[in-house]
């Protein structure tokens, strides 16, 4: 079963931590927004394995868009 890393915020990706094929655990930041000149690190929420990341660093994002999948 795929989990969606959704963004938590309306901001810019900022830097993107982990790669598709990366194992990762609860907690582990997988990419940084920046919003409103703040960094903030959005952290896997399941363990498994980055199966897509859905954006680009320097995307516009708003809150709920899917970021990445994880399975």
């Amino acid at each position: 079963m795929s989990s969606p890393l959704e963004s938590p915020v309306v901001g810019t990706i900022w830097k993107i931590e982990k790669e598709v094929g990366n194992a990762v655990s609860v907690g582990d930041v997988v990419m940084i927004l920046e919003s409103m000149k703040m960094e903030i690190p959005v952290e896997a929420e399941d363990a498994g394995v980055i199966e897509k990341i859905a954006v680009n660093e320097g995307d516009t994002v708003s809150e709920g868009d899917t970021l990445a999948t994880i399975v």
